[in-house]
């Protein structure tokens, strides 16, 4: 069965959005660069592999995955040169039939979460994978920014800002036609849920603090990269941007 990918030029999707790819680009850079040493990685929904440069230098095995067949096939023509790469088609659900538990040091999951309703599944799927004292890096749609804040209480919705239960943006004509889920989370919700699979959170990044159309046509990518350099640790205190980064590390097992 096609995955929902395969049918979607996900690459073209990149263009004209070089801010935002160096924003999560730097982000997972600096929390990877936060673990004391790697020896495999998993990457769930790789995509056609836009981030691994940024994570690649850190482990001798790198694993990744993504369910779409049309991604994964990108992804291995671009990478085939290294040897220590291997790409498996499947998604998440099917990752522990196809790989024993605790196989991984880091687990690297970008732009996944917003597509899954059963977060507490894919917590413990990827919970089993990883190795006591092993870290998790997630990356989701942050509910709470501070644009999305704005517009919730200018339409009278005062509570939006404090209300932990996810939300799905989709339209309604396309929640009718049964298309991906797609997710928004608050980041305390998160942040609890990883608690529960026995994980404990090292930082959080808030990440595309200053996504904007007009910014982007007044300034390079450099200098908004410079100043969203500066912002990310301090702007998750306050849930400000888009999107969110978490490093977590797993306890040992009870």
């Amino acid at each position: 069965m096609p995955a929902a990918y395969d049918n979607y030029d996900y690459p073209s999707y990149w263009k004209g959005r070089e801010y935002e790819h160096q924003s999560e680009f730097l982000a997972l850079k600096k929390l990877v660069a936060k673990i004391p040493k790697v020896n495999k990685i998993i990457e769930i929904g790789t995509g056609f592999g836009r981030l691994l440069p940024s994570y690649q230098f850190r482990s001798k095995k790198i694993v990744l995955t993504d369910p779409s067949a049309k991604l994964i096939s990108i992804a291995r023509k671009k990478y085939s040169k290294f040897k220590n790469i291997e790409f498996i088609q499947t998604k998440l659900q099917n990752i522990p039939n196809l790989i024993k538990s605790k196989s991984f040091d880091l687990a690297i999951m970008v732009r996944v979460l917003h597509h899954i309703e059963d977060i507490d599944e894919a917590f413990a799927i990827i919970s089993k994978l990883i190795s006591n004292r092993g870290y998790f890096i997630l990356e989701f749609p942050n509910k709470s920014h501070l644009k999305a804040c704005i517009r919730s209480i200018s339409k009278g919705d005062f509570t939006y800002p404090i209300n932990i239960f996810p939300i799905d943006i989709r339209s309604k004509k396309h929640i009718k036609k049964n298309t991906l889920p797609f997710i928004n989370y608050h980041p305390d919700q998160i942040i609890e849920k990883l608690k529960e699979y026995n994980f404990e959170i090292l930082e959080v990044r808030s990440v595309s603090n200053i996504r904007s159309t007009l910014l982007k046509k007044l300034f390079s990518v450099h200098m908004l990269i410079d100043l969203e350099r500066i912002l990310q640790i301090p702007f998750a205190k306050f849930n400000f941007g888009p999107s969110f980064f978490v490093l977590a590390r797993k306890r040992d097992d009870l």
